[in-house]
């Protein structure tokens, strides 16, 4: 590319963090450094962004929303200091896992049976206490498996075992559930949006339900699932005793079986519409406008692999770049996927960290440096 085209060029950086290493805007501030070390006079803006699971309230933060925070009650009662981002109008991007997160269980340990969503419900209402009049409610990374129980419980629901005494925590207890009012939801809820956003579209019980697909990341065994699959489809039907028809179509419904079922709890109880996360956020973060002035994009995030193509967020960027006519690639802590797989997706080529440092550890330990060699390879063989 000569000097003038290399003025010329405006890259758009648009990836997600590298688990465990960076965040998204890391990640972006890394990659700018090295494309200007190769090329020293191209354009370079950043979207950092998220498909909805944890990240998703960094990306909202690093796209100018303001933080905020709310004590609330974590995944196994203890208090934890969760953030939410809001926008001066009234849009805010609340983070399940930022409540009930498996980042709040000690390493090692898990809670399948017990785990609750009731920090979940305490934040979305201090998001309305803030004025959020509609709520991006990004689910992902989540210790818990209750169906979004606790969540409802939090926010004003009656789930009641037979003697009139509340369910206890996690879906486990919910075998017990005898009744369900939800008549006490905080009437805030019937006037905002919530968009349930996530990569994940399973029911919410059966063979692709919550339990038996995500269980087991959780700590659940054989016979927890087993336990917990029927927890939440006696659950689904004691709401639908409660509320008719649309408690079971919302059990089978897209989305339902996200986060541990709490997508269900969002579908049948607060409203909520499902849409894939990465389409929400790029809506939300101002990808469209930011895409139109570059001519030239990055995406990535810690693993290209098959999950990518299903719903994450490079996957989505490339998507809507390939239709602006701009040509994609990608950087990555390691890469799984062929070269006809990345072309398919829309990704042209695909530079892991991995090539510069084999060992996993020294890999993600020197992340940041790593990837300013992968950008500036990027940029001599692609931008100059």
């Amino acid at each position: 590319m000569a000097d003038a085209a290399r003025t010329a060029a405006q890259v758009l950086i648009a990836a997600d963090k590298f688990k465990g290493s960076l965040t998204a805007a890391e990640v972006a501030a890394h990659v700018t450094a090295g494309l200007r070390r190769a090329v020293p006079g191209i354009g370079v803006s950043a979207v950092p962004v998220a498909d909805g699971g944890d990240g998703t309230v960094a990306a909202a933060l690093a796209a100018g929303f303001t933080r905020h925070q709310a004590q609330v009650t974590g995944p196994t009662g203890a208090p934890v200091t969760a953030t939410f981002a809001l926008r001066a109008d009234g849009t805010a991007v609340v983070e399940m896992a930022e409540a009930s997160g498996l980042q709040h269980l000690p390493p090692g340990v898990f809670a399948p049976l017990t785990a609750t969503t009731y920090g979940t419900g305490e934040l979305l209402r201090a998001a309305l206490d803030a004025g959020a009049t509609s709520i991006v409610f990004g689910v992902g990374g989540s210790a818990t498996t209750d169906g979004g129980a606790g969540m409802l419980a939090a926010l004003g629901a009656r789930l009641l075992e037979a003697d009139g005494t509340p369910v206890g925590p996690g879906g486990g207890a919910l075998r017990a559930l005898a009744t369900a009012d939800l008549s006490g939801l905080d009437p805030r809820l019937a006037t905002t949006e919530i968009v349930l956003a996530s990569d994940v579209d399973n029911p919410l019980t059966g063979p692709k339900g919550a339990p038996a697909v995500y269980g087991p990341q959780k700590g659940a065994s054989e016979a927890d699932v087993a336990e917990l699959d029927a927890a939440l489809a006696h659950y689904a039907a004691v709401l639908e005793q409660a509320l008719g028809a649309r408690a079971a179509e919302c059990a089978q419904a897209p989305g339902a079986g996200a986060a541990g079922g709490i997508g269900y709890g969002a579908l049948v109880g607060l409203g909520a519409t499902f849409r894939p996360g990465i389409d929400v956020m790029l809506e939300v973060l101002g990808f469209a406008p930011a895409l139109a002035g570059a001519t030239f994009v990055i995406t990535g995030e810690g693993s290209l692999d098959e999950q990518t193509l299903h719903g994450k967020a490079p996957a989505g960027v490339a998507a809507a770049a390939r239709a602006a006519g701009l040509e994609v690639a990608a950087v990555c802590g390691r890469l799984r996927l062929t070269p006809e797989a990345l072309a398919a997706a829309g990704i042209s080529r695909a530079y892991p960290l991995t090539d510069l440092e084999s060992d996993p550890e020294r890999c993600m330990a020197q992340a940041g440096p790593l990837l300013e060699r992968a950008a500036e390879r990027l940029a001599r063989d692609l931008l100059s």
